[in-house]
């Protein structure tokens, strides 16, 4: 080993120490080869500060690093699938127009003038537990509004770099496209808890959704929040108190 701080190598085994690399060189008789190994920390799921109302996920769910894109769900459902259809949305039967819950409007389905999912409905809470849930619309924006959003690739991925004006803390938000457009690479879209915003009603079979886009010259509509039909396969960043 190069540098036995960050591995050693013991009777053929390299054993990883601290982070950073090392060049590692096997030998016999004159043959020699070279192979170089890097150490990274593993990756530990938590919430980060960024001075705002809540705290954010340093990861999308179902993602083992902040530039994995993770699971997509349709709104208010709880579990991957094959197929993000109207078919085969949970709270309706089989249209859009047939909704089962989280609806206001009659010819939309059955009212229940609910507007926010409730726990045992998100997908964030069920899957982390405790005080973690999806952001609302309210959340989502304080987000865009506060934070420096700076377009970049970490590890190869394409995403955002979503900085706190406040105190310089960071997270990682992909460009995970959806299940149902192939655009993984170019936009991300992240639902939010909310079939409404505070002083505006829409069609209760769309959510709200934070959105971005690659940047390009001319578009300063490349971050923006916008309403996606329920039964899309979209990415979740979730957060806490």
């Amino acid at each position: 080993s190069s540098d036995e701080a960050v591995a050693t190598v013991a009777d053929g085994l390299v054993t990883a120490k601290a982070e950073g690399e090392a060049t590692i060189t096997a030998k016999a008789g004159e043959q020699s080869a070279t192979c170089k190994v890097t150490v990274k920390k593993p990756f530990t799921f938590g919430a980060v500060d960024l001075g705002l109302s809540v705290k954010w996920a340093n990861a999308n769910i179902g993602a083992n690093a902040p530039e994995e894109y993770g699971d997509y769900y349709a709104w208010g459902e709880i579990g991957t699938k094959e197929s993000y259809e109207w078919s085969t949305y949970k709270w309706c039967n089989g249209t859009y127009s047939s909704l089962t819950k989280y609806c206001h409007r009659s010819d939309y389905g059955a009212v229940d003038n609910k507007s926010e999912l409730e726990p045992e409905d998100d997908v964030a809470h069920v899957k982390l537990g405790g005080s973690w849930r999806m952001p609302t619309y309210t959340e989502q924006n304080e987000l865009l509004e506060n934070c420096t959003w700076t377009w970049t690739a970490q590890n190869g991925v394409n995403g955002y770099l979503v900085a706190s004006k406040t105190n310089g803390n960071s997270i990682f938000l992909p460009a995970a496209g959806s299940r149902n457009v192939n655009n993984v690479g170019e936009v991300g879209h992240y639902w939010s808890s909310s079939v409404q915003r505070p002083g505006k009603t829409a069609r209760p079979d769309y959510a709200w959704t934070l959105n971005l886009e690659t940047p390009s010259e001319g578009n300063d509509h490349s971050l923006y929040m916008d309403r996606y039909p329920r039964n899309w396969g979209l990415s979740v960043r979730a957060v806490c108190e």
